[in-house]
């Protein structure tokens, strides 16, 4: 199992000590976690990108960009890289050179993210076609990737001629790439057809509601030929880890329930739906079902738990919301490191 940090960049009071950090020191704290999650044995670190609203991290590749320059294995992604949104054109450049200047460790996640409409109102673009946008935007990105001089036309982006994107990636024929998905048979289809990896965005559901999405992915993705072998599959968790259960939930419980509230919020400010959230806040059941926090070994029991449900190869672990300083964010993340990391399968 490798482990894999992820944070998208709330900006938010802690509930507890009242401190708010600046923009700056924020994203430096972004920085420094992966610093530490490296050391920690973590593969990987994804940056989450939203936009006109207190998630501030908006510009995952130049963040990962100077994580690069702090570490030398650290597989560099995202959760996730907005392809219904962004040119497939500039996101091959962007994350191309990225790649050359990590020493080919770029490994994006792609996805529509249409949980935030007020982010295609801000670009100007039209919501309700997030879903088609995204499906051709993927393909194109992958010919730019594995494709010179290429000739392309579709329905949404404008025909190209005889391109070639530069600079192109370290990684041949392509930088490894995901598809973020787990209710649209359309995405996990087309994560099946492309051969991607599939990472499910278990922190809104139960692991069990997602078997079936899996099943299909692998279907589909041995009806298109691919190998069995290639296949990749990824969940994700809100988590939390302390050395013993009632300190880890003392010390998460009020900064997971800052989070979910400000999430609840955003969501209904943005869709104009108070009825589509998260759910009440309610700690010891989402600790439960979606969250993993507790001890070390509780921690390492409910990741192997949920791989197995769901046949996981990698498990990415969301420790800093809420306002959670930066020095209890590293505490965590070395702990998971030093004893969760062993015990998983």
């Amino acid at each position: 199992m490798e482990l894999g940090l992820l944070t998208l960049g709330d900006h938010l009071t802690d509930p507890v000590t009242g401190a708010r950090q600046t923009q700056a020191e924020r994203h430096r704290g972004i920085v420094e976690q992966a610093v530490v999650a490296e050391r920690s044995g973590f593969t990987s670190v994804h940056l989450g990108e939203h936009h006109f609203c207190d998630y501030i991290l908006s510009a995952p590749p130049i963040v990962l960009a100077a994580i690069a320059e702090r570490t030398t294995h650290l597989r560099l992604s995202t959760g996730v890289l907005l392809s219904a949104n962004l040119d497939p054109v500039r996101v091959a450049e962007d994350y191309a050179t990225l790649d050359l200047i990590s020493g080919g460790r770029v490994e994006p996640v792609l996805g529509r993210g249409s949980f935030f409409p007020h982010t295609f109102a801000g670009f100007g673009q039209d919501a309700s076609l997030a879903k088609q946008v995204f499906a051709e935007n993927v393909e194109l990105l992958v010919r730019l990737w594995s494709t010179e001089n290429l000739t392309w036309s579709g329905t949404y982006h404008k025909p190209l001629a005889n391109i070639t994107t530069q600079p192109r990636p370290l990684q041949t024929p392509r930088p490894p790439m995901w598809v973020g998905a787990g209710t649209s048979l359309d995405s996990i289809e087309l994560a099946a057809r492309l051969g991607l990896g599939l990472m499910l965005p278990t922190v809104f559901g139960k692991p069990e509601d997602f078997r079936p999405m899996v099943d299909h992915y692998r279907a589909k993705w041995e009806e298109h030929g691919h190998d069995p072998r290639h296949q990749r599959v990824a969940a994700c968790s809100h988590a939390w880890v302390a050395k013993d259960s009632a300190a880890a939930r003392k010390q998460w419980e009020p900064r997971y329930k800052t989070y979910i509230d400000w999430v609840n919020q955003l969501i209904a400010d943005s869709t104009g739906r108070p009825d589509i959230s998260l759910g009440v806040f309610d700690f010891e059941d989402r600790c439960r079902t979606t969250a993993v926090c507790g001890s070390p070994a509780e921690m390492a029991h409910r990741i192997n738990e949920i791989a197995d449900i769901l046949g996981l190869d990698t498990y990415l672990l969301k420790f800093d919301m809420g306002g959670m300083p930066y020095p209890e964010i590293a505490e965590a993340i070395a702990l998971c490191g030093s004893e969760v990391l062993p015990q998983l399968m």
